[in-house]
C-alpha cells in the first residue's frame, strides 16, 4: 500500500464526515474541554479544532512521502523503509484496538501514531536529532492531538510508539549512524513547504499556546 491508499482511505472519510457531522460534534465538546493554555480566538473553536484535525490527518501521508523519497535519494531507502512501513500500515492495516475507530476521529488516531513515530524516528539518531527536520510547532501540534484524543488512550499510543521505535532503531548504531545526505536532501527548497505548512498550521486555524503553557 502506497501514500497515494493513505489519502483515498482519507477522502472517503471526508465524505462520511459531509454526511454525518459526527466528527465536528465531537470538536464542539473537545473545544468545551481544552486546557486553559491552549488558546482557540474567533467565534467558531470547533470549526478551528476541525480543519486542524483535517489538515494534521491530511499531513501524514505526504510526510510518509516525503521521508521515503528524501531516504530514496540518500540512499537508505532500506534504513527508513520499517518506519515507512509502519506509518503507512496506522492507517491500511490498523491494529485491532484501532479498528472501532472509524470515519475522521479514527484517521486522527493514525495519524497521530505516523507523526509521533517520524517525530522518535528522528529523536534517536545524531544527526536528525541536531537538525532542523522537526519544528516546534510540529511538536505543538502533536501535543495538542493528544489532548483531543484524551487521556489515557493518548498515553498507551505514546507507549505503544516507544516501543516500535526500539524495534526498528533502539539500538546505539542506529543513534551513531552518519543520515547527513538524508538530512541534507529533507532541508532542500523542495521540501520547504512540508516545514512552512508545519510553521503555520496552528496560526493558520487561528489556535496557539499561552505563555506559561504546562504543556510546551
Amino acid at each position: 500500500m502506497t501514500p497515494q491508499a493513505v489519502l483515498e482511505i482519507i477522502d472517503q472519510a471526508r465524505r462520511k464526515e459531509a454526511r454525518t457531522g459526527n466528527f465536528l460534534r465531537q470538536m464542539r465538546e473537545k473545544a468545551a474541554s481544552l486546557p486553559a493554555s491552549v488558546v482557540i480566538e474567533g467565534y467558531q473553536p470547533a470549526l478551528s479544532l476541525f480543519q486542524f484535525a483535517v489538515e494534521y490527518i491530511e499531513m501524514a501521508p505526504r510526510l510518509i512521502e516525503c521521508v521515503e523519497a528524501c531516504a530514496r535519494e540518500a540512499g537508505k531507502a532500506e534504513l527508513f523503509e520499517p518506519f515507512v512501513t509502519s506509518a503507512t500500515r496506522y492507517f491500511t492495516q490498523p491494529s485491532i484496538l484501532l479498528v472501532r475507530y472509524d470515519g475522521l476521529d479514527g484517521l486522527l488516531i493514525r495519524a497521530y501514531l505516523c507523526h509521533r513515530l517520524m517525530e522518535e524516528m528522528y529523536e534517536n539518531n545524531r544527526c536528525t536529532r541536531v537538525s532542523d527536520l522537526v519544528d516546534i510547532e510540529a511538536t505543538r501540534a502533536n501535543i495538542l492531538v493528544h489532548q483531543l484524543i484524551g487521556e489515557p488512550f493518548a498515553n498507551e499510543l505514546d507507549d505503544a510508539i516507544t516501543v516500535t521505535v526500539l524495534q526498528i532503531a533502539g539500538t546505539p548504531d542506529y543513534y551513531e549512524l552518519n543520515l547527513d545526505p538524508f538530512v541534507e536532501l529533507f532541508n532542500n527548497s523542495a521540501w520547504n513547504w512540508m516545514r512552512q505548512y508545519w510553521e503555520n498550521l496552528l496560526v493558520r486555524n487561528h489556535i496557539h499556546f499561552s505563555l506559561g503553557s504546562g504543556l510546551l
